[in-house]
């Protein structure tokens, strides 16, 4: 049988999953908003004046730079709503690993 974690040492776990979470919220946030503004470019009107593959290249990079930035702030929520769903179960996990080990404790 695997030994639970002390508090204090539970606590510094959690901390960090939650810190590993916040920064792969934040990232599922920017690559969504990345995909959007691509979608959006996309959705030309006519021809371009200065259309060249080096000119897309940079719009790209410029594209998910402003991406990361805009989810970097404020964002549009969607990290902030991961972060809401994911913690709870987060929380919850350690408690159901005691339970499960209590219980098989002979």
């Amino acid at each position: 049988m695997i030994a639970p974690l002390s508090s204090t040492s539970g606590g510094v776990a959690l901390s960090a999953q939650k810190d590993g979470l916040a920064k792969a919220a934040k990232a599922f946030e920017a690559v969504f908003m990345k995909q959007m503004i691509s979608s959006m470019r996309s959705a030309s009107l006519g021809d371009e004046l200065f259309g060249s593959s080096a000119g897309d290249q940079f719009r790209d990079m410029s594209d998910a730079r402003l991406a990361e930035s805009m989810a970097e702030g404020k964002g549009f929520g969607i990290a902030d709503l991961l972060m809401k769903q994911f913690a709870a179960r987060a929380d919850t996990a350690p408690a159901d690993a005691a339970s499960a080990s209590a219980s098989e404790a002979p």
